[in-house]
């Protein structure tokens, strides 16, 4: 009589193995964290499928109807018989419409500009605390000078300089990449500070050496063996970043100095609404206020629970 050999056991799938890891078991037990996370995906799902999802393109003059101007929310208008769920601004255009484009508009900078904010800070941060000496030193002084003013003061300055040099007919085209640029280099310096101290720690230990050893070349050692092993932090502070990104965009546009008229965002909706809110049309104002401080509220407490959920010390 033959025995089978007994079966090879099936390797757990990718899925389950990430469901089933300490990071999902955090997030299963954190309610904060899941209604944060829901409340951000509805809001950038909004946005993202805002061609599909709004009744109207408030960004369309032929699509406008000035007679539904100053419609209050849920309430036929006088003249068309329209309604709309969060009421029509000035320009008879549907809020909800307007909020889900402005939206677009904002988080596109916010995220670029993280983005470049962290790619600067990360290669700053991994060439000074790889070379160390007086370059990390010029480095670090140059990124304390910077930490001494508000970021948004940084921001300011460098978006000025810049439309000074940008020609008169390019200005409203390049105003959302010099926005981006503007916030990016106000936000660098907490990557590049985090990156060069774990750089400083992780050279000094044994697979860096063996690197060293066989003759890999100092980028690759940086970019290929010590910043994985750093990407923890530095999403931590990106998602943080995110939100402190997208109020910066808001209270630049906010000041008139940001996202031009034409590609408005939810920075420039509530400077459009508070012009409107002494002659009690609220809902211009209230609705893309409440929608700004949901999305950076609710990034800001996942960016707090993933950097609690990462830290060695709290788990």
């Amino acid at each position: 009589m033959t025995t089978e050999p007994n079966p090879t056991p099936k390797e757990p799938s990718r899925l389950y193995r990430m469901w089933d890891s300490d990071l999902a078991y955090a997030f299963r037990t954190a309610p904060v964290a899941i209604a944060a996370t829901l409340v951000a995906l509805i809001i950038i799902g909004g946005a993202v499928f805002a061609p599909w999802l709004a009744t109207m393109n408030p960004f369309n003059p032929a699509e406008l109807n000035l007679m539904n101007g100053f419609t209050p929310p849920m309430e036929p208008n006088a003249f068309t018989g329209e309604t709309f769920l969060m009421g029509a601004d000035n320009q008879g255009r549907d809020m909800l419409s307007t909020i889900l484009y402005g939206t677009r508009t904002s988080l596109f900078v916010g995220a670029m500009a993280v983005l470049f904010a962290m790619v600067l800070g990360i290669s700053v941060g991994l060439f000074a605390g790889w070379r160390g000496g007086w370059v990390d030193s010029a480095l670090m002084r140059v990124a304390d000078v910077q930490l001494a003013f508000p970021a948004i003061l940084i921001a300011l300055l460098v978006f000025g300089i810049a439309r000074g040099f940008i020609p008169d007919n390019l200005r409203d085209q390049l105003a959302i990449w010099v926005l981006i640029v503007a916030i990016g280099l106000s936000d660098w310096v907490q990557f590049a500070r985090v990156v060069r101290g774990a750089t400083m720690v992780e050279k000094n230990k044994e697979y860096v050496q063996a690197a060293r050893v066989i003759g890999a070349h100092p980028v690759k050692i940086m970019f290929r063996h010590i910043l994985p092993n750093v990407m923890g932090p530095v999403l931590v502070i990106a998602t943080i970043s995110l939100a402190l990104a997208i109020i910066a965009e808001a209270t630049l546009s906010f000041l008139g100095v940001g996202v031009p008229p034409t590609q408005p965002s939810l920075g420039t909706l509530i400077r459009i609404g508070q012009s409107f809110l002494i002659s009690g049309e609220w809902w211009i104002l209230l609705f893309p206020a409440l929608t700004l401080l949901a999305l950076a509220l609710s990034v800001n407490l996942l960016g707090d629970w993933l950097r609690d959920a990462l830290n060695p010390r709290l788990r």
